[in-house]
């Protein structure tokens, strides 16, 4: 494993694999929770449907407890992915918990000299970030197990297809909710985060990005509203905030509250947080733990626009 790579802080657009044409190489394999066979047929069939070819990694369908596999056969079928030049994307299976443990064994080496589209949310965070350290850009957004029919969400998937060839349409949506803090304007930046509480675990690490000038994203699943509040403030701190020119809030999924309740809802905690800082916010943005998942480019520069309940979000030319 290449040992203290060099942390990649830029102000211009991090790399972006080369995106793909008919015929190419499409690969799944599963870095964190276990899965099975029949939890994967859909995402090859529809990546067949669209003329490419499906490989499943050496160790897709291991199991060790909730992993899918050891650490190091999770780890070995990754870098063996990353490693071959015929390979166009890497789809992760699914999120839960393992990611993280297996960073460490991997060597990014080749995969710098043959960059690779690397696709996936939640767990995936942490990986994300490991490639913007490298300088390569990868995608926020459904995973394999997203494609399952009581989960998909056509337009997500059509959106991350049209990333993967190249075909990239500006996102807009207008929501009819109230915000708890209405910060509307035009800015833009290179979009790095992912979700909250993995953000939280690289806090304070080399894997940390540089938040000036950049624009963030966060969701997050499951969580006790004071464990919100309490990561949000130990962001704050970390410098997560400071020169930020713009903050996207995606969804935040089954929060629960304690028997005492806590006294504000999840967008009330993150408004408070953000409050003493001057950036446009994106409020109810469709990506996260919903059906509805539309993927960014982590890594890439995106204008951003927020007039009253719309927004569009832009990818600019790299």
């Amino acid at each position: 494993m290449a040992k203290n790579p060099q942390i990649c802080d830029m102000d211009t657009p991090y790399r972006l694999p080369p995106f793909l044409q008919k015929g190419a190489s499409i690969a799944i394999t599963a870095t964190a929770r276990k899965v099975s066979r029949l939890e994967m047929q859909a995402c090859v069939d529809y990546f067949t449907k669209k003329g490419f070819r499906v490989v499943e990694g050496e160790h897709l369908y291991a199991e060790d407890n909730q992993f899918a596999g050891s650490d190091e056969q999770r780890a070995a079928s990754l870098q063996q992915l990353m490693d071959r030049k015929d390979i166009g994307a890497i789809i992760c299976a699914r999120g839960g918990y393992g990611t993280q443990r297996i960073l460490p064994l991997l060597d990014f080496s080749t995969f710098k000299a043959y960059p690779k589209w690397l696709v996936g949310f939640s767990d995936i965070t942490c990986l994300h970030a490991e490639l913007m350290r490298h300088g390569i850009a990868s995608i926020h957004g459904p995973m394999a197990f997203s494609f399952m029919p009581n989960r998909k969400d056509a337009e997500s998937l059509k959106r991350l297809y049209q990333i993967l060839t190249g075909s990239i349409q500006p996102i807009q949506y207008r929501h009819t909710l109230s915000p708890p803090l209405l910060r509307q304007g035009l800015t833009d930046g290179i979009l790095i985060g992912g979700n909250l509480s993995l953000l939280n675990q690289i806090s304070g690490t080399d894997a940390q990005p540089n938040s000036t000038g950049k624009i963030l994203f966060i969701e997050d699943l499951d969580e006790y509203l004071y464990h919100i509040d309490r990561i949000l403030q130990h962001l704050k701190a970390s410098g997560w905030f400071h020169g930020l020119k713009g903050f996207i809030v995606g969804s935040m999924t089954d929060m629960k509250d304690n028997t005492i309740p806590f006294g504000k809802q999840v967008l009330e905690i993150i408004a408070d947080a953000v409050k003493v800082y001057d950036f446009p916010v994106a409020w109810y943005f469709p990506a996260g733990h919903e059906k509805q998942n539309y993927p960014l480019i982590i890594g890439a520069k995106y204008s951003m626009n927020i007039s009253g309940h719309n927004c569009i979000l832009s990818l600019l030319e790299s």
